[in-house]
C-alpha cells in the first residue's frame, strides 16, 4: 500500500470545558450542586460566599412577568470586584483590567445543544465534613439501626449456649428486611452441621425463639406462619380471634381470591362474623421487619416557587436553594501583577474559573426560570382545580416555547422540583402524552389517572368496577382509551384489579 497525505474538510462540534461546565450545573439537582459549589469553594481561593444581596450569583425574586435583571453580570462581577475583603493591604484592580477579562466571557453562555447526552454525572453527593456547613440534619454521618443489629441484640440479652448463638447468627443473618426467613432450615442446617455437629431439631429450636424477638412476626417462613405468630402473640381470647386463627391456617389462600360465600360456608360463619374476622387479620403486619428496617430520609428542596399574587400567577427562583457567590476582591487585586510568577499565573487561571463558574451557574438559574415559567403558563388548570385539569405536554412544545433543544429541557427538568399551592412536584410530572378525545382534543394521561382514581374511589366496594367498565365510562365521557391503557395507568398507581378490591362491605 503506498502512504500519502490527504486533506479532508469536515465539521465538527467541540464542546469546550467551559460549556461541559455548564450543562454539568443544568444538570444537578439542588443537594448536588450545593456539593458541587463546596468542592470549588475549597479549590478556588477566588470564590466566596456572600450573604447580601451584592453577590454575582444572587437570586433576587426573578418573576417571569418581568424577564428583565436589573444589572448584567459584568456589572455584578464590576461591583464584586471592587467589594471591599478582609484581606490584608489588597491593591484594588484596575478598572481596564477587569474589563478585558471580563470581556473574554460572552454575554450568554450557551447551554443549548442538539447531540446525545455525552458528558455523564455522578449522582452522589459530597460529604460535607464541617457539622455547620451540612444543610440538614439528615445528612449526618450517623446510620440508624437494622432489623440484623436489633435482632442480634436481643439474642445477647437471653442465655444461649455458644452452639446456639452460632445458630442464632446464622439464622439471624438470612433473615430478609421484610422479617422472613430468605432461606429453608434444611440448607443452614447442612451448612452448620459438620462444623457445630447438630441435630436438624437444634436448629428448629433456635429459630422458634428468634420469632419470639421483637418485631412480632420476624423469622416467618412464609405469610400463614407470619400471621399465625402474631395472633399467637395476642391476649385475646374472643371468638373472632380463634376464628382468625382457623382461617389463617387453613384458608388463607381462599381469604386471598376473595371467595367470601365459601369461607362463610367453610367456617359457619356470618357475613358480620366474617367481617369482625377479616378486620382482624387486616390489623396484622405481613412485612413485620419493616417496622425496624433502617430507612433513609430523601429531601427535597424546591428550585421554583410558584405563587398566586392579585390573580396572577409568578414564578421565582428558591433563593434559599441557590448559592451566593462573588469573586474575592482582595486575590483579585494580586493579579494586577505583571510578572509571570507561577503564583501569578495560578491566580490568573483561578480567577477565569471563578468568573466562568458563576457565569455558568448564572445561565444555569436564567435557564430553569425559563423553563418553569412556561410550565406554568401551561398548567394554569393543574394549579387552579387539580390534577383533572392536567393538559397534555410534551418536551417539544417547551422547547418551541423558549427556542432551546429538547435534550436541555430534559436536564433541566430532572431532579428539580417546584412548589405549588397543591404540593411539591418534580418538573418532569407536569410532563405526559396525550389521548385523543371524541371532540378531537386531547387529554392528557395524568388526567385520565386522576379520573380512574377517582372512579374507583367512589366504586361499590362489594361490585368494583372492572377495567372494560372504567373504560366505557370514559368513553363516556369523551375520552377515547382502551381497557388495557386503563390496566396500565392503574397499576402504575398502585391499584389493585377489581377481584382484589373486592370487599364484604
Amino acid at each position: 500500500m503506498k502512504q500519502s497525505l490527504q486533506l479532508r474538510l469536515g465539521q465538527q462540534l467541540t464542546m469546550t470545558p467551559q460549556l461541559q461546565q455548564a450543562i454539568r450545573l443544568l444538570q444537578l439537582s439542588t443537594l448536588d450542586l450545593q456539593a458541587e459549589v463546596q468542592e470549588i469553594l475549597e479549590a478556588n481561593p477566588m470564590l466566596e460566599l456572600t450573604e447580601g444581596e451584592e453577590g454575582e450569583a444572587s437570586t433576587q425574586s426573578d418573576e417571569w412577568e418581568t424577564g428583565d435583571r436589573s444589572e448584567s453580570v459584568e456589572n455584578q462581577a464590576l461591583q464584586s470586584d471592587t467589594t471591599q475583603s478582609s484581606e490584608p493591604t489588597p491593591e484594588p484592580e484596575s478598572r481596564n483590567d477587569r474589563e478585558s477579562a471580563l470581556s473574554e466571557i460572552p454575554d450568554d453562555l450557551p447551554v443549548d445543544s442538539n447531540w446525545d447526552d455525552i458528558y455523564d454525572v455522578p449522582t452522589t453527593s459530597a460529604s460535607y465534613s464541617d457539622q455547620d456547613n451540612a444543610p440538614y440534619e439528615g445528612q449526618s454521618s450517623s446510620t440508624s439501626e437494622t432489623l440484623q443489629d436489633h435482632l442480634v441484640w436481643q439474642m445477647r440479652l437471653n442465655r444461649f449456649s455458644e452452639t446456639d448463638e452460632l445458630i442464632a447468627e446464622a439464622i439471624i443473618d438470612a433473615i430478609s428486611e421484610d422479617g422472613y426467613l430468605s432461606s429453608s432450615l434444611e440448607s443452614l442446617w447442612e451448612s452448620l452441621k459438620d462444623e457445630l455437629d447438630i441435630e436438624f431439631d437444634e436448629v428448629e429450636v433456635v429459630l422458634h425463639r428468634i420469632q419470639s424477638f421483637d418485631p412480632i412476626g420476624v423469622g416467618a417462613r412464609d405469610l400463614r406462619e407470619c400471621l399465625l405468630l402474631q395472633l399467637q402473640r395476642y391476649v385475646n381470647a374472643s371468638p373472632a380471634m380463634a376464628r382468625a386463627k382457623k382461617l389463617v391456617s387453613e384458608y388463607l389462600d381462599v381469604l386471598g381470591n376473595r371467595d367470601y360465600t365459601q369461607l362463610m360456608r367453610r367456617l359457619q360463619l356470618s357475613k358480620e362474623e366474617l367481617q369482625e374476622v377479616i378486620v382482624l387479620i387486616q390489623s396484622l403486619n405481613p412485612r413485620p421487619g419493616t417496622l425496624v428496617a433502617s430507612s433513609h430520609a430523601e429531601y427535597i428542596v424546591p428550585d421554583v416557587i410558584v405563587k398566586k399574587n392579585k390573580g396572577v400567577w409568578r414564578v421565582e427562583l428558591n433563593s434559599d436553594a441557590v448559592p451566593r457567590l462573588r469573586i474575592n476582591s482582595g486575590y483579585a487585586g494580586l493579579v494586577k501583577r505583571a510578572d509571570n510568577s507561577a503564583d501569578n499565573t495560578f491566580l490568573k487561571n483561578n480567577l477565569q474559573e471563578a468568573r466562568w463558574f458563576i457565569k455558568s451557574l448564572q445561565s444555569r438559574n436564567e435557564t430553569l426560570l425559563k423553563v418553569a415559567t412556561c410550565i406554568v403558563e401551561r398548567q394554569q388548570g393543574f394549579l387552579e382545580h387539580g390534577e383533572e385539569a392536567m393538559k397534555a405536554l410534551v418536551l417539544h412544545d417547551v422547547a418551541e416555547t423558549v427556542d432551546m433543544h429538547e435534550s436541555t429541557i430534559s436536564r433541566v427538568t430532572n431532579q428539580k422540583y417546584m412548589h405549588t399551592p397543591r404540593g411539591i412536584f418534580e418538573l418532569k410530572y407536569f410532563f405526559s402524552s396525550h389521548v385523543s378525545t371524541a371532540s378531537g382534543g386531547a387529554c392528557s394521561a395524568t388526567a385520565i389517572r386522576a379520573l380512574i382514581k377517582k372512579l374507583i374511589a367512589a366504586e361499590n366496594a362489594q361490585k368494583p368496577l372492572s377495567d372494560s367498565k372504567i373504560a366505557n365510562v370514559l368513553s363516556d365521557q369523551g375520552i377515547n382509551v382502551a381497557r388495557r391503557t386503563v390496566a396500565k395507568y392503574r397499576e402504575a398507581m398502585s391499584i389493585p384489579p377489581s377481584n382484589e378490591r373486592k370487599r364484604l362491605a
